[in-house]
């Protein structure tokens, strides 16, 4: 009997053992007992808060889940809940907490503050992550001083303006009615100063175009001024082009060939689309290639214009192509046509670095140089490349050779200035007149 009840006591022990066994291991791979503490992620600089801040904050745990988070700011002591949320539900492993901190809201003053995320999780340990910053409350909005009283800019032209901000900007550029062109932080009389080549369009006009100087600082506030400026009225040519078979023939095969879903089409519908649809994808390139931009200005005097070249075509040229007795299209030349001998040396009109050195559509075998603080040169139509994607040339620099290739219908350079990501008139950059009045003078204070 009693090795019976020896027996019977080992099976009930070991019995136990199992299914206390069985019990860690289901605690264990359900996650129960990890001792993983939750995670908390931001993306964004919370070290200053102006009048509003937007914050997306990331909790998650990946074992367990999340059980609560948290959001608030301390200022002299007092707590102000942001946000805070309990989460019964097992296995919710992220959560995205999406918050507009209101500093008149909350009654928070200039000055410091801390702020607290907290996330837990579903583990029996109750693991929680507690995430403290201090921070900085900055509701005073910057102001900007402009530095040039008097500016004269052309319709399709460049206009240069410098300003100083009372405090440091973390953004600073112009608008031009809603086109926003970015400035870059330069050094002036042991002072930092924004500077901004920008675009005037085609179509301002002193009665209905807006320009004024913007900035941002860290801590998000915002703030605009005036700024004045004379704009002069340009007369730009307007003619109408006939689109014959002889060109269309000896053109739009090359097109066709280099576009599939054209295959098949006439040759008239294959020039719409290449006028139309193709030239609008090449603009969308050229202005992604120069939306990056050295921020130190690299270039160096006068820009150069191509040696002994008969202009063909103009800035703003308003063009209408016709076929037969209808008008199959419209187009705004962005550059200036110049034509020498067959093949003639094409030389970089200053120094930069090579950004795009390739086939173009339109502009066919292509060359784009970035001068820095916004301004690039592009030379279209070329027949060979001689220069390579990132390299830096200097003034003068072979890099490639005139030619047909593209939406040309002779051997001839297509040559552009973009500022701020919009096509702008070469001839100003051509003239040292121009860039002694409108950007040398304005930047001795």
């Amino acid at each position: 009997m009693k090795k019976i009840s020896l027996s019977v006591t080992a099976l009930i022990i070991a019995a136990i053992v199992i299914i206390a066994g069985l019990g860690v291991g289901s605690l264990w791979w359900g996650n129960y007992l990890e001792r993983e503490t939750p995670s908390i992620q931001f993306n964004q600089d919370i070290s200053t808060i102006g009048k509003q801040k937007k914050l997306e904050i990331t909790f998650s745990d990946q074992k367990s889940g999340l059980s609560q988070i948290h959001a608030e700011i301390i200022q002299d002591n007092k707590r102000r809940i942001l946000a805070s949320e309990n989460i019964s539900a097992k296995g919710n492993k992220q959560k995205v907490l999406s918050l507009t901190i209101d500093t008149t809201v909350l009654q928070l003053h200039d000055g410091p503050a801390t702020i607290k995320f907290i996330a837990a999780d579903h583990a029996l340990l109750q693991n929680k992550n507690i995430l403290s910053r201090p921070v900085t409350v900055d509701t005073l909005p910057l102001q900007i001083f402009t530095l040039n009283p008097v500016n004269h800019a052309n319709q399709g032209g460049t206009c240069f303006v410098a300003f100083r901000t009372s405090k440091p900007s973390a953004a600073a550029g112009v608008y031009v009615n809603d086109n926003f062109t970015p400035g870059h932080t330069v050094t002036i009389d042991n002072k930092p100063t924004t500077v901004v080549y920008f675009p005037v369009p085609m179509d301002a006009a002193n009665a209905k175009t807006s320009i004024k100087a913007f900035a941002r600082d860290a801590a998000g506030n915002e703030t605009v001024a005036g700024i004045p400026c004379l704009i002069k009225e340009k007369k730009f040519r307007a003619d109408k082009m006939n689109v014959s078979d002889a060109f269309l023939q000896q053109k739009m095969p090359e097109f066709q060939a280099m576009v599939p879903s054209l295959r098949g089409k006439t040759l008239l519908e294959t020039f719409i689309y290449v006028n139309g649809q193709m030239r609008n994808d090449n603009l969308r390139t050229i202005q992604s290639v120069c939306q990056k931009s050295s921020a130190t200005k690299l270039w160096d005097g006068v820009f150069l214009r191509m040696a002994n070249a008969s202009p063909m075509a103009l800035f703003g040229d308003k063009r209408t192509y016709v076929a037969g007795a209808n008008a199959v299209g419209e187009s705004v030349h962005g550059g200036v046509d110049l034509a020498s001998t067959m093949h003639a040396p094409i030389e970089a009109s200053n120094n930069g670095i090579v950004v795009f050195a390739g086939a173009l559509g339109i502009y066919g075998n292509a060359v784009i140089i970035d001068h820095g603080q916004g301004i690039f040169s592009i030379y279209g139509h070329l027949s060979s490349i001689n220069t390579t994607t990132g390299k830096t040339v200097k003034k003068q620099e072979a890099i490639g050779y005139s030619g047909v290739s593209g939406l040309a219908g002779g051997d001839h350079l297509h040559f552009g200035i973009l500022v701020g990501g919009q096509f702008v008139n070469p001839q100003e950059w051509w003239d040292p007149h121009w860039i002694n009045d409108n950007v040398t003078k304005k930047m001795v204070f």
